[in-house]
């Protein structure tokens, strides 16, 4: 097998599964080796850039005018030009939403699509503790499993059925940093790439 350049770490999952926190520790763990990606940062620009407020509803709305204006693939097409043009030796991509998106993915060599998975009322209480969109520290249970059902979130299970690998989060952050260890030393095996 051919070494890749870089490895390129897709996270998938539904919300609030820790798709950021792995990230984060991935992150954490290469410094200067790694970058990281999200696909609702460019939405996320738009929306400051236009002083619009930018909870879940918003982004879902921007996301979905752009890709019906110019394409599904268009979100996806930027991030994967990006990361092909990145320098870094490991790539992280937080929020993988859609088969666009990991069909240009999955065209760059060393592309390993991961999902995390936890159980759905840990994950509600998750998104009302961190308050990362506008509105959530007030959601219901009803408000976060209709979240589940929007447009954006739809796609998601199918996304997961494509990964390669998978990491449950449904413990503490010391299980979680050793089950990120083990897909990490997976690649490492699999690959045969210093990481």
């Amino acid at each position: 097998m051919k070494i890749p350049k870089k490895i390129i770490i897709g996270l998938t999952g539904k919300i609030a599964c820790g798709k950021g926190v792995t990230k984060q520790y991935i992150l954490s763990k290469y410094g200067d080796r790694a970058a990281d990606y999200r696909f609702s940062t460019i939405l996320r620009d738009i929306l400051k850039r236009l002083n619009v407020e930018t909870g879940r509803e918003n982004l879902q709305k921007v996301s979905l005018a752009l890709r019906t204006e110019f394409g599904d693939d268009l979100l996806a097409k930027a991030i994967a030009k990006d990361i092909e043009e990145d320098k870094h030796e490991i790539v992280v991509i937080d929020g993988i939403r859609r088969l666009n998106d990991i069909k240009y993915l999955r065209k760059i060599h060393g592309f390993i699509l991961i999902r995390i998975v936890a159980e759905e009322k840990l994950r509600f209480m998750r998104v009302v503790f961190r308050n990362e969109n506008a509105g959530d520290n007030e959601k219901t249970f009803d408000d976060f499993l209709n979240d589940e059902k929007a447009e954006a979130e739809a796609e998601i299970p199918r996304v997961m059925a494509k990964a390669e690998m998978e990491i449950y989060n449904e413990d503490t952050m010391v299980e979680l940093e050793k089950n990120i260890d083990k897909v990490l030393a997976k690649i490492r095996t699999d690959y045969n790439y210093p990481i």
